[in-house]
């Protein structure tokens, strides 16, 4: 058996000893889901870069695509460029677009491979004197090197339009106009302030049920150029009465990573897809459930999925906008990676007793897929922190 000593909240060390990984029985290659399933997918920073972590984003390209190459394999989509991925807080457009670039190509060699791409207005700095003719010349030049490249769009959240914006009929001014001109549908992301403070007060309604009479009005609008709508307000009753007054044809991808398995489940009036960061690290449990989910086993989806969900709600616990070190973590642990370096230095977003809680979640869930690389790695980190005592 393997064991650990891990600290606890009051400064001391106990002793952990952890269980054997679980074996799933994996989707095999081609196996079709029932469900539409993205993983946002994180990056892998290169710590032998000499540009500064918190100026210039660094990535290891080869760790980073290998990392999509993964996903693909156990039958997930990839959601590209998305907040998993650091957008916006170290990811900038610029090394965005280059990821695009790379992953599209890489998925253009896998057959079935799914993957849509992350457009937004991020390059543009939201200043007093920004207008809404910026806000949708920045949508349109992200859009345009997306599809250019033969992309499907993901079109994200604007922090400019949220301190621009005057009313709700400016949202759907912008959005009318962008969607307007896309040649695919697109998949709108309604991004709540949990997950970004700057994004409060989205559609122009500080109150979430009117938020969502502007946005449900927008995609009725252009239902032929809207896919779906991912909505990550961790709160499913809102998600559930969205998804019912969706017109025909346009999916709700779940973004709750609080209650997802329930909402991918769905009830007898419908379900959700998913667009989910929380599958990043937890793939082939996914992966697993959503193939017994699609051989019609509804028991087996929920029983692999339960053990995510606390693990879940801890990775995204308040302040919810630092889930992406989790994440990351977990990829290390699971020697995805070599290091635990984020991009913009955000490794140190997260405590260290926070950290040691989701190596007790990931060793319950059967995440640890190999016990002794975990430890030893864990380990590391708590001689880095003074507690290895």
């Amino acid at each position: 058996m393997t064991r650990i000593r891990l600290p606890r909240g009051d400064g001391t060390l106990h002793d952990y000893t952890l269980r054997p990984p679980s074996a799933w029985r994996l989707p095999a290659p081609g196996t079709r889901f029932n469900r539409i399933a993205y993983s946002a997918a994180h990056v892998v920073a290169d710590p032998f870069s000499s540009a500064d972590p918190w100026l210039q984003p660094a990535i290891d390209w080869d760790a980073t695509l290998g990392y999509r190459r993964y996903l693909w394999s156990l039958g997930l989509g990839v959601a590209e460029a998305m907040d998993t991925a650091q957008r916006g807080t170290g990811l900038d457009w610029p090394a965005s677009l280059e990821l695009i670039d790379r992953s599209l190509k890489l998925a253009g060699e896998m057959p079935g491979a799914l993957i849509v791409c992350g457009a937004g207005t991020d390059h543009l700095e939201p200043r007093a004197t920004t207008t809404l003719a910026d806000v949708i010349a920045a949508y349109e030049l992200q859009c345009e090197a997306i599809e250019s490249r033969g992309g499907r769009i993901v079109l994200m959240a604007s922090r400019a339009l949220a301190a621009c914006a005057k009313s709700s009929d400016d949202y759907a001014h912008v959005y009318d106009r962008v969607l307007s001109q896309l040649r695919e549908p697109a998949i709108l992301h309604w991004l709540g302030d949990m997950f970004d403070p700057a994004l409060a007060g989205y559609w122009g309604h500080a109150d979430p049920d009117r938020a969502m009479d502007v946005c449900v009005s927008v995609i009725q609008r252009h239902a032929a150029k809207v896919d779906g709508i991912k909505i990550s307000l961790l709160d499913k009753d809102k998600e559930i009465a969205m998804r019912r007054r969706l017109p025909q044809r346009v999916r709700m991808y779940t973004g709750d990573d609080f209650n997802f398995a329930e909402l991918i489940a769905g009830d007898e009036v419908g379900h959700s897809d998913a667009l989910l960061g929380i599958f990043d690290p937890i793939a082939p449990a996914a992966a697993a459930a959503l193939a017994a989910l699609a051989a019609g086993d509804r028991a087996g989806f929920e029983t692999i999925l339960a053990p995510m969900v606390p693990l879940s709600r801890h990775v995204f616990r308040v302040p919810t906008r630092f889930y992406k070190t989790g994440v990351v973590f977990l990829a290390w642990l699971n020697g995805h990676q070599r290091h635990f370096v984020m991009v913009g230095g955000q490794q140190s977003a997260r405590n260290l007793l926070h950290l040691a809680e989701l190596f007790r979640l990931a060793d319950a869930a059967g995440l640890l897929a190999d016990p002794d690389l975990a430890c030893a790695r864990m380990r590391t980190l708590l001689t880095v922190h003074g507690a290895d005592a």
